[in-house]
């Protein structure tokens, strides 16, 4: 059975990163969909751009729709890994399921040059997703305690693999909304 997915985002890339280098460590995403390079990662839909390389912004755009079996969040996440040595800064991408029998399922997949910026990432995102769904039901002072308790839990987990906590998080980039196929 296969299943059509989306990933959606933009990765800033450091300016000693190259097209070979990027190819390469996409190389599990590349090789399970069967193309060779970044000019045939073409999306199914013709409206979207698929994998660019943007040489001059330094910059991977990624908005690629494509058909999937069950082992291609293995091979996504292996490429976004791989691709991490070669980020300026850390990045949330969208990875959108729609299953045949009409469930979608929406993950993030995130990337960047640490382990701590990655989480810093994370916490921002999740921070902000708390807030959204808490605040059609409670005040900001209850929303506070919440995102309180989960910034513990974050410089917990910092502090028992020995690292510095990070105290306060950046503003998280707004997310598009929309059901499907973000542009």
């Amino acid at each position: 059975m296969h299943t059509e997915v989306h990933v959606h985002g933009t990765i800033s890339l450091k300016s000693s990163a190259n097209q070979a280098q990027i190819e390469q460590a996409l190389g599990s995403w590349l090789n399970y969909v069967d193309i060779e390079s970044l000019a045939e990662a073409r999306s199914a839909h013709q409206d979207e751009p698929g994998i660019v390389f943007d040489r001059r912004r330094r910059s991977l755009e990624i908005c690629w729709t494509g058909w999937v079996g069950r082992n291609f969040q293995k091979a996504v996440e292996a490429a976004f890994e791989a691709l991490c040595p070669y980020t300026e800064e850390a990045a949330a991408l969208e990875v959108s399921y729609y299953h045949e029998d009409g469930r979608d399922e929406r993950g993030m997949v995130f990337v960047g040059p640490t382990v701590e910026s990655i989480e810093t990432m994370q916490r921002s995102y999740m921070l902000e997703d708390i807030q959204g769904l808490l605040g059609r039901h409670f005040s900001d002072a209850e929303i506070g305690e919440v995102t309180g308790l989960v910034n513990q839990l974050f410089d917990r987990r910092w502090v028992e693999r020995g690292a510095e906590p990070v105290t306060g998080t950046s503003e998280r980039p707004q997310r598009s909304s929309g059901k499907r196929h973000l542009h």
